[in-house]
């Protein structure tokens, strides 16, 4: 019981222990060194409780509940008449701050979502500051069966406790045994996973029990099998992982990079991504992390520490362009989001205006094998490939890492999944004749989207939508609707006002848009503004820099590898629907010129594909009415879209339905 909570007793035999029996009990427990005042906030709960509760002769309770996402635990859950109390304590508070507030519901709500014995069970969360001078008994449910936080003082629990037993009806019964012996499934965000993988936590700790959470296990143990190989045989070797947007790709390379960290072992890793706002925002929240659970003193340390894992695939390169011979110190790299690279022609472009290399003659993927290259023994590229992911000009795809393995480094082995010649990943048609060491490999696919725990065929409907097929859009939506929902709006204030009414807790939302949004500004978006991206996705919910104050928007460059739990989509007129299909246009000067080439068509495609797959749990988009009187903004740039999109199955806020 320890790992789901330090200390789990019948409230009757709590009632009766002492409380240094108690306190015994719980710091057995508990793995880190505990400070004196530590002790002393358990003692204060343990006199609250049992002088609070003595009037209650059934339940249970549990003290440092284990809340399904990583590294998390209640102060204290009580179960009581099939209602489910989340308690969290603030020792000495005088006053009910509004982050811990977040805190306790976030609690509640996670329980609800990410624990199978509180699925669809009434939970209270309450918000204890001990020294505060009033306690607030209202009730009101807010969704899933999950109450909106109540606030009490030291003297006010017994009370509460009373009032809602006597006010709300369960919505199901608590079976006790069957809830503490329940399976936790946490599906975390890509920021808190990457936390409990850096504190050492394994994979499977961090993801469900189903199908696409085998999945991402088995890919991650095949990569570190294959790392071990090519040590242990002295061979040169690449290995793509694919997968769908939302499935784990990104949490694979971490979970090797996080797991060969010292660079005494030979298997030393590196995770490289040239995406700059996740980099910033992985190292910004490790960083954090790190300080907040004491494990570093300054974050200006804990920041050393994980540029050595987490580094900008950018200034890696430019390393060791300067370091013509000499290896890196790791053996084993991690590419993020490797179709990405520049091809032949970007590269030496910028190289000679950039770096003042005029000979230089290499596609990005070639210099990068090239340095790898540079061991004598063994080493290995992991390649993260993502489809429906380029959004910039000069990215060479897969065909770039393949030409140059077949053109320079045959000698090297090559593990891939079946899965990677389908054009979704390979952008064109892939030869691989000459490649000759290849291994094929079914474990390096990941085939389910983690992101959204709630629609695991988000990415499907997306794909039916983008690509002109509203009937299969739709049908696809039905399937997951009443759990994930897409709303859209023609007002901006209407779509601000539903998505605050849906994020609960520490829940993230945030508004995004396409960087060619240029026309939504007169609405009040302006994407030409820039966000500083560990701010916008990492401050607290008070904090006007935060995406939760949807005022600063994101594009497809910031968020691309990122996610919210919910969104706020402006959708301009750079992607219009015309009848039959999409139109693409690009706001140049003062007018909308309309897009001739395929790649400038597709990354457009691919900018909202980005944009419609980062929710979690829900989005709404907001389509503007447009301005007759404004000829860079007609009516008829925004209408048929919006109808199209209806036409997909999304609901209008504000009707009956989409409550």
């Amino acid at each position: 019981m320890s790992r789901r909570a330090y200390y789990s007793a019948p409230l009757i035999d709590f009632l009766s222990e002492s409380a240094n029996s108690i306190i015994g009990k719980i710091t057995q427990n508990h793995a880190q060194n505990l400070e004196h005042l530590q002790t002393g906030a358990w003692l204060q709960q343990v006199e609250i409780l049992q002088r609070e509760l003595q009037h209650l002769h059934s339940g249970h309770i549990l003290f440092e509940a284990l809340i399904p996402r990583m590294g998390r635990r209640a102060d204290v859950v009580l179960i009581y008449q099939d209602l489910i109390f989340v308690l969290e304590f603030k020792i000495g508070a005088k006053r009910y701050f509004s982050q811990d507030l977040r805190q306790t519901h976030g609690y509640a709500v996670d329980l609800s979502y990410f624990h199978e014995g509180s699925h669809n069970k009434t939970i209270i969360p309450v918000l204890i500051a001990t020294e505060a001078e009033t306690t607030a008994i209202t009730c009101g449910v807010i969704g899933d069966h999950v109450y909106g936080p109540i606030t009490s003082n030291k003297h006010g629990l017994g009370l509460i406790v009373k009032h809602c037993v006597q006010n709300i009806e369960p919505s199901e019964t608590v079976n006790i045994d069957a809830w503490l012996n329940s399976k936790y499934k946490p599906t975390p965000n890509i920021i808190e996973a990457a936390q409990a993988l850096y504190s050492n936590h394994d994979v499977q700790d961090i993801a469900r029990n189903d199908a696409g959470a085998q999945n991402l296990h088995l890919t991650s143990n095949r990569v570190q099998e294959i790392v071990h190989a090519a040590r242990v045989n002295k061979r040169k070797a690449i290995c793509f992982v694919t997968g769908v947007p939302g499935a784990g790709k990104t949490l694979v390379g971490l979970n090797v990079a996080t797991s060969n960290t010292s660079s005494s072992q030979d298997e030393h890793a590196v995770f490289l991504s040239g995406n700059g706002p996740l980099v910033e925002v992985l190292r910004e929240a490790l960083a954090r992390d790190q300080v907040k659970r004491n494990e570093t003193p300054t974050k200006a340390e804990a920041l050393r520490k994980v540029e050595n894992i987490i580094q900008n695939i950018h200034h890696f390169r430019d390393e060791y362009l300067q370091k013509t011979e000499i290896p890196p110190p790791e053996k084993v790299v991690i590419f993020d989001e490797a179709q990405r690279a520049w091809d032949r022609h970007n590269t030496s472009k910028f190289m000679t205006q950039k770096r003042g290399q005029t000979d230089f003659d290499q596609s990005e993927p070639e210099f990068l094998i090239s340095v790898m290259n540079r061991h004598q023994d063994w080493c290995l590229v992991v390649a993260l490939i993502g489809g429906g992911q380029e959004i910039n000009t000069g990215e060479a795809g897969l065909n770039g890492w393949i030409e140059a393995l077949a053109r320079r480094f045959n000698d090297w082995d090559v593990y891939f999944s079946d899965k990677l010649s389908q054009p979704e990943y390979a952008g064109g048609e892939v030869d691989f004749s000459a490649i000759n060491n290849c291994h094929p490999e079914p474990d390096l696919h990941l085939a389910t989207s983690m992101r959204s725990f709630k629609a695991e065929k988000l990415s499907h409907m997306v794909h039916y939508l983008i690509h002109n097929d509203p009937f299969k859009a739709n049908e696809c939506y039905q399937q997951f609707k009443l759990k994930f929902p897409i709303h859209i709006t023609r007002d901006f204030v209407q779509a601000k006002a539903w998505i605050s009414s849906k994020a609960r807790g520490n829940e993230t939302k945030g508004l995004i848009a396409s960087s060619g949004a240029i026309r939504l500004k007169p609405e009040g978006i302006f994407v030409k503004n820039r966000i500083a991206a560990a701010d916008w996705f990492l401050n607290d919910a008070d904090d006007v820099r935060s995406c939760h104050f949807l005022e600063d928007v994101a594009t497809e460059f910031d968020i691309q590898g990122l996610e919210l739990d919910w969104c706020l989509i402006g959708w301009d007129a750079d992607y219009r629907y015309k009848e039959n299909g999409f139109e693409h246009w690009k706001f140049t000067g003062t007018t909308w010129k309309q897009r001739q080439q395929e790649e400038q068509k597709r990354f457009l495609e691919n900018a909202y594909r980005v944009l419609l797959t980062r929710a979690r749990q829900g989005m709404v988009i907001f389509i503007p009415h447009g301005d007759d009187s404004d000829s860079t903004r007609q009516s008829a740039f925004y209408d048929d879209t919006f109808s199209y999109l209806i036409s997909c199955g999304l609901e209008v806020v504000g009707t009956a339905s989409s409550s």
